[in-house]
């Protein structure tokens, strides 16, 4: 039985992508941040860290986006979340796109457009034309696509400033569970 624990909008929505890209049967559990209901004690009795996602797995809680992400991937394969295990520089290079996004992206995405672009910038490059962030579809996508989504939602982005993120956004928006996603978040 999974639970995910989210807030519609937040780092949630990257875990919440992939729940319904892989197909699982989950029950979600909404949290206000407005509200502190992450720091309730019926939350802090889940997640003593008070951190959104949380995805309890029978009971058990794992906790941070990549971890999640990762967990997802590995434990339906079939969906292709995650390059085959024989190509290991294919999944070092998803893990660095994940620590990218993580350490790199998420920290300056709201904190203004001055440290933002720049980071963001690298990532454009990065990517530069490829489809998808490595080879195939990826955790990687659904993790770089919901720090780009956020920035671009919250701000008025130069026209062409970041061409080949602003693909990646268009194509991941064409996606059944990102649009699924978004419609479950925003009811």
């Amino acid at each position: 039985m999974l639970t995910l624990y989210l807030t519609p909008g937040s780092s949630s929505f990257a875990a919440h992508i992939a729940l319904h890209e892989v197909g699982a049967t989950f029950d979600v559990k909404k949290l206000s941040i407005v509200d502190k209901e992450h720091q309730a004690p019926d939350y802090l009795a889940v997640n003593p860290a008070g951190k959104i996602p949380a995805l309890l797995i029978d009971g058990r809680l794992l906790t941070e986006v990549a971890a999640i992400l990762f967990y997802l991937a590995k434990r339906y394969p079939a969906t292709g979340l995650l390059p085959p295990e024989d190509d290991i520089e294919a999944q070092a290079q998803v893990i660095s796109w994940m620590a990218y996004v993580a350490s790199g992206l998420h920290p300056v995405w709201n904190k203004g457009l001055d440290l933002a672009l720049p980071a963001f910038e690298i990532a454009d490059e990065r990517l530069g034309d490829s489809e998808w962030a490595v080879g195939g579809y990826s955790i990687a996508d659904i993790h770089l696509f919901r720090l780009y989504w956020r920035l671009s939602s919250a701000n008025d982005l130069p026209n062409g400033r970041f061409p080949n993120l602003q693909r990646h956004l268009e194509q991941m928006l064409q996606r059944p569970a990102v649009i699924r996603t978004l419609a479950a978040e925003a009811a």
